[in-house]
């Protein structure tokens, strides 16, 4: 879901900011008539005995399996492959990198100089083991996160989350050293926002105590911690109000001066910022949508999610802008448009530097990138070209240089590290991924089809070249639809980082990839968002079942071989749809989802998503989403097809009783159920490969069972 990153600047996804760890908001079973509430006890002995119960029955049943070995087997090899390609952060002479392998199953964070890292087997230098630390400490540490100091990248702030949960764990980090700095700036678990305002003070937003967090659990108070003090005399910078959702801070470094940023989201997408001149916070009228990207020689970079006009000039919604502080403290100053989104191309991300500022884009779905450099009284647009087809992201930047690391990768191939300079106009290809499986005899395609009320959907099919169109091809359908998060060719299938394991546990096995473009996801910017936004969010479940129906129509598959799947907000499509149209489906794997749309603005984080989807308390709004909230509409009788969920005791941000509750629900009712709930992962779902690639083998296993 939402996040936002800037040099300097790193904040955990908004829908992730919860305080209390495995715990509800509200007291389990209150909702009248749920006789599974009690499920939402996360870490109660009753709840954790069904978990191990269902978790054994689950294996029992899917690791007997002949193919569970082999599926396992591939899947750990792709994760664990050393040919991985690592994605690298640069800061200063290095390159810095997360890895994990067989000999580090929580990873290591590690380094290489630029010259180094250039060479076929670069030397790295371990900075911290997480396995060793969680050895020593007797914790199971997982990393959340880091946050380096500019420009001299000597210090950083380092993020451990035990179990892979959202709450982490703060220190500071020597980079010379290799070590934590004594006596530095530490913080105790929770869902801290923390940023450097320079080397002796944080800007900090965390749990200080009552009254100190919002209704959904995220922090309201920031406070400007300086190096040597207590954090209790740290002095409040701002305190949002109680029907707010969080606070933050943040210092924007440019060559024309830094800017410090205050900002309070009202709601998941509505946001009030302030900028702090001597210790005064003046306000900034920004559109309430907008999104501060970073700062550029003394000037904001902006993302508009809708129209907005200044002296008479209109900016449209999705446009990059470049905003002068005083244009929006009430004196004078130029906004002025970076780029504009086209009809069929948007804006996917935007990474500032000195020099320039680098935008990818999406056009029908398919990445580009883009130099935008500021002359006189304009700004010049260069391409910079790369395969088609395929999905662009830009993983870090050089301040002192501009120059750039790109990431290209496609359903068929393997993520390739490029460098691009400041000032070239061919980025240089520097690392490939190696291929997981062979992908020559595989081919992809981009169709269109029409939703019910007329809007064109696109979904990309991946298969055997040339194969039969019969009707029996086994497919394994994924797509999300919600929080403007846009699904691109990705070299795993879905969005997580599985380096094409799909590939040899799905296509090599004859089996069909669809991906869905669905309305509510970010592929055709804010407005292809809001189309599916709180009452029309059922239009979501519309495009999915086109996508559906469309495959079944030109014979790709039928519904007896058609499998689907989707997390955390997919799953609640896949759950939603599944009810609404049972006879498009023959399998559904529902991960980490959101099903009890009754209750869910009270468990863990989900009073944060009520932009999104609605507020049930509202009885107008409880009227559209009660009619598709899954849990509430399941009957006994009903002609389902099996259904897998997966999620995590450890996930804090959608609360693992919305799988428990749905499948015990399910199960009692007499339909065929697999539940699968690893132990620790957080809403990612695993801490390990081995645990990821525990998750896949039985995720496909059933798929293979059902659909083939």
């Amino acid at each position: 879901m939402r996040i936002s990153c800037g040099r300097g600047w790193a904040i955990v996804a908004v829908a992730a900011l919860m305080v209390t760890q495995g715990m509800a908001t509200e007291a389990p079973g209150a909702q009248t008539g749920d006789a599974y509430g009690w499920l939402e006890q996360i870490d109660s002995p009753r709840s954790l005995a069904w978990v191990q119960k269902q978790n054994e029955r689950t294996a029992q049943h899917l690791t007997q399996d002949p193919l569970y070995a082999d599926l396992y087997r591939d899947a750990l090899a792709a994760l664990n492959s050393p040919a991985r390609l690592p994605e690298v952060d640069q800061r200063g002479n290095y390159v810095y990198n997360f890895w994990q392998d067989a000999a580090h199953p929580r990873g290591i964070y590690r380094r290489a100089t630029l010259d180094a890292f250039r060479q076929p087997e670069p030397r790295w230098e371990t900075v911290l083991d997480i396995d060793a630390l969680a050895k020593s400490e007797g914790k199971p540490w997982a990393l959340g996160g880091v946050v380096w100091l500019p420009p001299e990248n000597e210090r950083c702030l380092i993020a451990l989350s035990p179990g892979g949960g959202d709450a982490a764990e703060w220190r500071e980090f020597d980079a010379g050293t290799c070590a934590f700095v004594t006596d530095g700036f530490r913080l105790p678990v929770a869902k801290s926002r923390v940023n450097w305002r320079d080397r002796d003070a944080l800007y900090v937003a965390t749990d200080f105590g009552a009254g100190s967090l919002s209704a959904s659990g995220y922090p309201l108070i920031v406070k400007l911690w300086r190096r040597g003090t207590p954090l209790s005399q740290a002095a409040t910078v701002h305190k949002g109000a109680a029907t707010s959702l969080s606070a933050t801070a943040r210092r924007l470094s440019t060559p024309a001066g830094d800017i410090d940023v205050v900002a309070e989201q009202l709601t998941f997408w509505t946001t009030k910022h302030w900028q702090l001149i001597g210790g005064q916070l003046v306000p900034l009228a920004l559109p309430a949508t907008a999104d501060v990207v970073d700062g550029y020689h003394g000037a904001l970079v902006v993302v508009l999610k809708e129209d907005w006009t200044v002296a008479g000039v209109t900016h449209r919604s999705g446009s990059v802008v470049l905003v002068a502080p005083a244009a929006v403290r009430g004196g004078d100053g130029r906004v002025e448009d970076i780029v504009a989104p086209s009809e069929q191309e948007v804006v996917k991300g935007v990474a500032v530097t000195p020099q320039q500022v680098w935008v990818t884009m999406l056009d029908n779905v398919r990445g580009r990138l883009y130099r935008f450099t500021r002359g006189s009284t304009e700004w010049t647009r260069e391409a910079i070209p790369f395969p088609d087809n395929g999905a662009l992201k830009v993983t870090s930047t050089d301040d002192t240089t501009g120059d750039a690391w790109v990431v290209y990768e496609s359903f068929l191939t393997p993520p390739t590290l490029y460098y691009v300079g400041h000032q070239a106009s061919q980025p240089v290809k520097v690392k490939a991924e190696a291929p997981t499986f062979d992908a020559s005899g595989f081919e992809v395609q981009q169709h269109w089809t029409q939703s019910a009320d007329g809007t064109r959907i696109p979904y990309f099919v991946v298969g055997k070249k040339g194969f039969a169109r019969d009707g029996k091809n086994p497919v394994w359908m994924f797509s999300y639809g919600g929080f403007e998060i846009a699904l691109t060719p990705s070299y795993s299938g879905s969005y997580e980082a599985l380096h094409g394991a799909y590939g040899k546990m799905w296509l090599e096995r004859g089996g069909v990839f669809v991906l869905a473009n669905i309305r509510g996801g970010g592929e055709f910017g804010p407005t292809w968002h809001r189309a599916a936004m709180k009452e029309n969010h059922y239009k979501a479940f519309e495009d999915f079942e086109a996508v559906a129906r469309a495959i079944e129509a030109t014979k790709i598959t039928s519904p007896a071989h058609l499998g689907i799947e989707g997390r955390s907000n997919g799953g609640l499509l896949v759950s939603a749809t599944m009810l609404r149209h049972p006879e498009l489906y023959g399998a559904v794997v529902c991960g980490n989802p959101l099903v009890d749309m009754r209750r869910y603005q009270k468990l863990l984080a989900g009073a944060s998503w009520m932009g999104e989807y609605g507020d049930p308390d509202v009885p107008a709004e409880w009227a559209y989403i009660s009619k598709y909230s899954p849990y509430e509409n399941v009957r006994p009788g009903m002609k389902l097809p099996p259904i897998m969920f997966y999620t995590s005791t450890r996930d804090d941000r959608v609360h693992p009783g919305h799988a428990r509750k749905m499948a015990a629900k399910m199960e009692a009712m007499g339909y065929a159920v697999e539940y699968y709930e690893n132990t620790e992962g957080g809403h990612h779902g695993s801490v390990t490969h081995e645990q990821l690639a525990t998750r896949l083998a039985r995720t496909y296993t059933f798929l293979w069972e059902h659909v083939k």
